[in-house]
């Protein structure tokens, strides 16, 4: 078997230590030599958004965040960065905070460090996503990615296992779709198939004994591998699917991540037998299919995309939406009837088929 494949590293300093935070954050800061510091955080997060830029000065704290980044609000923040003469953005929280954040350092080239306090994963990405017209626009542009995270597993802490099961799912998901992306390559499979080993049995854990760093730390390592992964390989079809309906229908990002997932999974697993051997061995299983199918039960995720808001009179439309952006690389061709009918186990949360 001959190996032939182009993979490019992003570069990214990467900071992990739980109860360090804000120690490492403002030696960031610090060395950057940032002096115009703009902190994004949600409301929720506000007052750990406090806590951890006490080592440094604060320009401005900016907390008009909203998921999938309305592209109104991504405006209005380039805005303020610019008013304020902003040098550095700080932004502490998950995924939509990191996209706003990613939002203003696209038209204006400004430095990002990261503070997660999720598993979303995006803070290790150069992919951005806004929302216009209830469609979610996404693409990959260098200036986005953080030039330094900072990890630190005491601050998922405040975050309920049912949000950290969802949050982990969406991360894993990442891993999962990596497998067979447009620029799917063994680089980004090995650190695909870590980050699944990792996410899986720190979310047990989580589940298990919720105040406990080790799982959280274990999940937050595997949703980073997650990120570096997704980054590689780029969007397959799980992606597109909860772009659209993320974008469209305004349904939460990681509970349709979450959702979606075993079905996908179910889905392609058939058609790419080497990736569904990394799969599965990564969950410990005979197959995929079952090794998800046994996580989830372990977890009890989310599992039918209606307790969130999707109605089912909007498959047929969503359908049309996603055919159109479902990459040519998947591993099995894909039909209207198929999205409808995966829509619709999604919708209802029945078994996946296989």
């Amino acid at each position: 078997m001959s190996v032939d494949f182009d993979h490019e590293t992003l570069g990214q300093r990467v900071v992990f230590k739980s109860g360090h935070a804000a120690d490492n954050l403002a030696a960031e800061v610090g060395r950057l030599r940032a002096s115009r510091v703009m902190v994004i955080a949600t409301e929720f997060e506000s007052e750990t958004a406090t806590k951890l830029s006490t080592g440094f000065d604060v320009a401005l704290h900016y907390s008009d965040v909203a998921p999938h980044v309305p592209i109104a609000k991504a405006k209005a923040a380039r805005v303020i960065a610019s008013e304020y003469n902003i040098d550095l953005l700080v932004c502490i929280g998950g995924g939509s905070t990191t996209g706003l954040a990613k939002a203003i350092a696209m038209t204006t080239g400004l430095p990002i460090v990261a503070v997660p306090t999720t598993y979303a994963g995006s803070e290790g990405t150069n992919v951005w996503g806004l929302t216009a017209n209830s469609r979610k626009l996404t693409g990959v542009d260098n200036r986005v990615l953080p030039v330094t995270v900072i990890y630190d597993a005491e601050l998922t802490l405040s975050l309920p296992v049912e949000l950290s099961v969802a949050s982990g799912l969406n991360a894993l998901a990442h891993c999962v779709d990596s497998m067979w992306a447009p620029r799917a390559d063994p680089i980004n499979q090995a650190i695909a198939s870590e980050g699944i080993r990792a996410i899986s049995v720190g979310l047990e854990a989580v589940v298990s004994d919720p105040t406990g760093l080790g799982g959280r730390e274990r999940a937050l390592y595997g949703a980073y591998l997650s990120a570096v992964a997704f980054a590689s390989a780029g969007s397959g079809m799980h992606h597109k699917i909860c772009h659209v309906l993320g974008g469209a229908y305004g349904v939460p990002h990681a509970q349709t991540h979450a959702t979606v997932l075993p079905h996908v999974l179910a889905f392609n697993a058939q058609h790419a037998p080497d990736a569904e051997i990394r799969i599965a061995t990564a969950l410990g299983a005979a197959s995929a299919v079952d090794g998800l199918a046994r996580l989830y039960s372990a977890l009890r995720a989310p599992s039918a995309l209606r307790e969130y808001g999707f109605d089912e009179a909007s498959i047929p439309e969503a359908a049309r939406l996603i055919l159109s952006a479902i990459p040519e690389s998947n591993p099995h061709a894909v039909s209207i009837d198929d999205l409808e009918r995966l829509l619709r186990a999604v919708w209802s949360g029945r078994p996946v088929e296989g």
